[in-house]
């Protein structure tokens, strides 16, 4: 009797200390619910590291919802500061997020910007059967009845998908006050929700809804919202410049670690993404996810991390949505 009660405690503390060493190994943390663009970087991420030939293994990813960004942010500061092991994705939405003070007390030098590696766009979408075949389409109708065109998207009122949102709404000169927006917890939700017919548009990023595209999801893309139109699988669909309106959204995907990451971890990881990032498997597993090729470090990645941020506190600012 006495044997067994202590194999079982032996197993018991041996799967404890399995889970505590997986908890602190590699992985890769999506600050939110599978099948967004956090997501996506992390496995993005998981497969360059591995094709580069960085990584023997995969990847984990481990997903960590909250306020688009904000508890894992957080978590980084707070409960793993010093955790090597911790890469946690990031975007220019969480950049957005950050200079509006949604991170509560925390900006942009409250963690360590590891690497940038892909540039993602916003996109204007809705369903395959949707009456709106262009851009101008859609805005005319929001212009007429403003209250019959149902945003939908990743994040609340202020979130980068709101102001692709807000930024059409002004476009169609209705205010941003006046038009209606359901909030979901990460891209996936709202994707699902304009499936369903729950929402009529979702103002989304091109990375995200390309694969959802590509499994033969009803979604027709009315828009890319980048300077020029995108080589490859989106060289068919025209930017909101060429439909007459000027609205852009570009979209930086990376991952960074938490402050108190040590100086050599620090440097370990970004040796290790920059030998991927130039290795010549490296552009086209990108672009298996939908992203185009960057490679930022460094002072680079700051600098890159600081003209977003002012630029977005002006547009939060302008917009009324700053905290």
């Amino acid at each position: 009797m006495k044997a067994g009660l202590l194999l079982r405690a032996l197993l018991a503390w041996l799967l404890l200390a399995c889970g505590a060493a997986a908890q602190t190994g590699p992985r890769c943390i999506a600050p939110a619910k599978p099948g967004g663009g956090f997501d996506l970087t992390c496995q993005a991420l998981g497969r360059l590291l591995h094709a580069s030939g960085q990584l023997a293994q995969p990847l984990p990813t481990v997903y960590q919802p909250g306020g688009i960004g904000a508890l894992a942010f957080k978590s980084s500061v707070t409960q793993r500061p010093g955790d090597g092991g911790a890469l946690v994705a990031f975007s220019s939405g969480s950049l957005l997020n950050l200079a509006q003070g949604r991170f509560g007390p925390y900006d942009e030098r409250s963690v360590r910007w590891l690497a940038g590696m892909g540039m993602d766009y916003g996109v204007i979408a809705v369903r395959q059967d949707a009456p709106y075949r262009t851009l101008p389409a859609l805005v005319e109708a929001l212009r007429a009845q403003p209250a019959r065109v149902v945003f939908g998207a990743g994040g609340s009122i202020g979130s980068q998908d709101w102001m692709k949102a807000a930024l059409l709404a002004r476009a169609a000169g209705v205010s941003h006050k006046v038009m209606r927006f359901v909030a979901f917890e990460g891209g996936g939700e709202a994707f699902t929700a304009l499936i369903g017919g729950h929402v009529q548009v979702v103002p989304g990023d091109a990375a995200e809804v390309a694969r959802l595209v590509e499994q033969g999801a009803p979604i027709r893309i009315l828009a890319v919202l980048a300077a020029q139109r995108l080589p490859g699988r989106w060289a068919r669909t025209p930017t909101a410049r060429e439909q007459g309106l000027d609205i852009e959204w570009p979209i930086l995907r990376g991952v960074y670690l938490g402050p108190g990451v040590s100086e050599q971890a620090f440097r370990h990881w970004a040796g290790v993404l920059e030998r991927a990032m130039q290795h010549p498997a490296a552009a086209r597993e990108l672009e298996q996810f939908g992203l185009q090729p960057v490679a930022l470090t460094g002072a680079a990645l700051d600098a890159a991390v600081r003209s977003q941020m002012d630029g977005y506190r002006r547009m939060a600012r302008d917009f009324g949505v700053m905290r």
